[in-house]
């Protein structure tokens, strides 16, 4: 779930940018120092939406860099459980896809794809069902839902799983075929009782 939060903090700023514009320069210096980062009670930090309050700068002594007490909007990503996601398909491996939702990716086990047993194919990496012939390869747009979540202070430990078997999730072209088929039946089931 993305959010905009406003946080208090200190920010370095170099004696190299004194002369530059301070609230870019105040913008930029906290997005190098912890954009990307993982804090598991807001989640991940993406960027700076707003600079609120820029107090007085402070210089210590031996530094030469002066240091500003500002208070910022954050634009955060906080993975819920549950919560129903859209992204491409970044990898196929044998036990499964990593798919890139925004700005982190998640992995849907094989056993959580189709309710169809899924093989993989390493020559043309994807993943094909045995019964149904659906295939996933890179590139697909999913809809997954996040059944689980382990935020790490380091982004890369972070992991989260997904699912794909449950009602209106799967592969989109999956979707609409599951669409058109029920209207099918629909249509059929109208015809049938008018006679």
């Amino acid at each position: 779930m993305y959010k905009i939060l406003t946080i208090e903090d200190t920010v370095r700023v170099p004696p190299r940018s004194f002369s530059e514009d301070l609230e870019a320069t105040i913008i930029s210096e906290f997005e190098n120092a912890v954009a990307g980062r993982v804090d598991k009670n807001i989640g991940i930090i993406l960027s700076v939406t707003k600079v609120r309050e820029i107090g007085e700068g402070k210089i210590i002594m031996g530094d030469g860099a002066a240091y500003y007490d500002v208070k910022l909007d954050v634009l955060v990503y906080q993975p819920v459980l549950n919560e129903v996601v859209e992204g491409a398909v970044t990898e196929i491996i044998e036990f499964g896809a990593f798919i890139n939702f925004g700005p982190m990716d998640g992995l849907v086990h094989v056993s959580q794809i189709t309710e169809d047993y899924m093989n993989y194919d390493q020559k043309n990496v994807m993943l094909v069902g045995k019964e149904s012939n659906r295939t996933l390869k890179l590139g697909d747009t999913v809809r997954a839902r996040i059944v689980s979540v382990s935020l790490k202070p380091k982004f890369a430990n972070s992991k989260i799983g997904l699912t794909m078997r449950q009602p209106y999730l799967g592969k989109l072209e999956w979707l609409e075929e599951e669409k058109r088929a029920q209207k099918a039946r629909e249509e059929k089931t109208k015809t049938t009782k008018k006679k």
